[in-house]
């Protein structure tokens, strides 16, 4: 296993929090936050809404997470030029367009016209994310997806900074109306996705629960699929929420973590019930009060069982890596 370089050493730790352990809102939503705002006309949700949405997300949440995930048209520098991202909350932007091309069984990720990972760097961002539509079984289309990350992965590479993958599976063919179905392959998938994608030069994987707890309750059959998990997966990794309940991803957050995450990447299960309230007022007091309570307990959680990123990587928090002498001459 390579060594983190320094620059990705960096931002890992920006990330983090002074233990290790990755507790980061995600709220770089685009289409999905649309349809939250209208669900009827997502379209007409303008420019200044969305700003003032994600201001509002940030104002009250960043200083209670490791960092934040923002997108770069709505979030990422409005909330560095409104002053509500703390100076010591680390900062991830996303790099895809939202939604996919091709089709609904086929899905391709596409980069984001006039953004880069330069650009990332440039703006003083701690990390780079892309959420990759992902099915192993889909032999092509798999290599495709897996092209688009390797090329985001060697501009990270050269500009040293840390790379989040967010693969995520979904339906095809007969699982497409049988949610039981396909919550029967999630095991295999994610754990065959991690594998994969971690072959990749990449720093954090950003994962699915390998199992749906709908169906799948035995808590040491989870704990165990995550340690298998935790086995394929080359890099550390963290658990995304995907927008399930709360109390759902509390289980899913000490599962995980018990089975070897190195914390969480959660946003909707955090916060996605403000936005329903069309009072800003309303809103806001949501967020600053039962929203802060659910990221504090998430918190609480994987402070207690999560292992620390450098851990993963066989590190030790006294040293992560060595440096010789004349180290700045070759970087």
């Amino acid at each position: 296993m390579n060594r983190p370089s320094i620059g990705k050493i960096r931002g890992l730790e920006q990330i983090a929090s002074s233990d290790g352990i990755f507790t980061i809102c995600a709220m770089d939503h685009r289409g999905s936050l649309r349809r939250m705002l209208d669900e009827r006309h997502p379209e007409g949700v303008n420019y200044e809404e969305m700003v003032k949405h994600k201001l509002e997300l940030c104002s009250s949440l960043a200083e209670h997470a490791s960092a934040v995930l923002l997108d770069p048209i709505f979030g990422a520098a409005q909330c560095i030029s409104r002053r509500v991202l703390p100076p010591g909350t680390g900062l991830l932007v996303s790099i895809e367009a939202t939604g996919y091309g091709g089709s609904r069984e086929g899905r391709l990720t596409g980069l984001l016209d006039g953004w880069s990972v330069e650009k990332i760097k440039r703006m003083g961002a701690s990390a780079v994310k892309i959420l990759l539509y992902f099915r192993p079984d889909l032999g092509e289309l798999a290599e495709k997806q897996l092209n688009t990350a390797a090329a985001v992965a060697a501009e990270c590479t050269k500009y040293d900074i840390p790379f989040l993958v967010e693969p995520k599976s979904y339906p095809v063919g007969s699982e497409t109306g049988s949610p039981a179905r396909f919550a029967a392959l999630k095991e295999k998938v994610v754990i065959e996705t991690a594998r994969a994608i971690t072959a990749l030069p990449i720093d954090v994987l950003k994962s699915e629960f390998p199992a749906d707890l709908r169906y799948n309750k035995d808590k040491p059959r989870l704990i165990d699929l995550c340690r298998q998990l935790d086995a394929s997966s080359r890099v550390p990794w963290v658990i995304l929420s995907a927008g399930v309940d709360f109390e759902l991803f509390c289980q899913e957050v000490e599962i995980a973590c018990q089975g070897g995450a190195s914390g969480f990447l959660g946003g909707r299960a955090i916060w996605q019930e403000a936005m329903h309230l069309d009072d800003a007022r309303e809103r806001t007091h949501y967020l600053k009060t039962v929203a802060v309570e659910r990221l504090k307990r998430l918190n609480e959680i994987a402070a207690r069982y999560a292992v620390p990123w450098y851990k993963k990587q066989g590190l030790t928090a006294r040293e992560l890596t060595s440096i010789p002498e004349t180290w700045y001459r070759e970087y």
